[in-house]
């Protein structure tokens, strides 16, 4: 692992900085030892709640995820979505950006070439698609498994943080949106972006594949506006896709230093 890479992370549990020994990474005050696994780093320990149901999920779907969505743009023939939030982002030459829920990595394809790319998921079976399509799009990333409410990176590490797809059914939203607040730097804008109440009742719910992983519940799907600290920036919400998506963005402030979502 590169000493660049290894400075920018740290034990998403006690925020102690790592070591690499024999081929893992050890904590340098504890000892605990996190393995990596195909050039990936595990921060995954035990994962319960909606978590682990959505890791479940996304894992079985991952083979066939990139092609049933070009399927749908050449059956809907709609314009890519993902211009629509990508031009949401600040990246400029050389930015240090990291991806939360990467996926397959299929933003990445978007963004410019001369960034210093990590992307983190909860799901082993996206990230393994995703190590892949790097590969054949010869394009260079850092990735990570783990989930959003526990970032094994530094404070302030990132000049962009962003997010698309998963935080409607994260286990704790609230603290997933503290986390990459704490690993933005000063000034940073940070972009979440999610489908709409609209697109899992019509979509998700009627599909044979994913319908028992969401079943109707009396909470509807909606923006986490609400859950985004006072102390921020610019905050803004609206609908992009035709509808099919909210995207949330706001920044954080220059000269305020936030205490650890986890208290170390």
């Amino acid at each position: 692992m590169e000493s660049d890479v290894l400075s920018l992370l740290c034990d998403p549990d006690t925020r102690y900085s790592f070591e690499v020994e024999a081929g893992n990474l050890r904590n340098t005050a504890t000892g605990r030892v996190y393995p990596i696994r195909n050039g990936i780093p595990l921060f995954v320990s035990s994962v319960a709640g909606p978590n682990l149901k959505y890791q479940h999920l996304y894992d079985r779907i991952a083979p066939g995820y990139d092609l049933a969505e070009q399927l749908y743009h050449w059956i809907t023939r709609k314009p890519n979505y993902r211009l629509e939030y990508i031009k949401e982002l600040e990246i400029g030459a050389g930015s240090t950006v990291l991806e939360v829920s990467v996926g397959t990595g299929a933003n990445l394809r978007y963004l410019p070439e001369n960034i210093d790319f990590y992307g983190i998921d909860l799901s082993w079976g996206m990230l393994s698609k995703c190590q892949r399509n790097l590969k054949k799009w010869r394009r260079q990333a850092h990735l990570f498994q783990g989930e959003a409410e526990r970032l094994p990176f530094r404070v302030e590490a990132f000049d962009c943080v962003f997010h698309v797809g998963g935080i409607n059914f994260f286990s704790d939203k609230a603290r997933a949106i503290k986390e990459m607040i704490w690993v933005a730097k000063p000034g940073t804008k940070i972009v979440i972006v999610d489908e709409t109440e609209k697109v899992v009742r019509d979509v998700y719910q009627r599909n044979p594949m994913t319908r028992k992983y969401y079943e109707p519940s009396s909470e509807k799907v909606c923006c986490p506006i609400d859950l985004v600290p006072e102390d921020m920036m610019d905050v803004k919400a609206r609908e992009i896709a035709d509808g099919k998506l909210y995207c949330l963005t706001f920044r954080k402030p220059l000269s305020v230093r936030f205490a650890s979502p986890h208290g170390k």
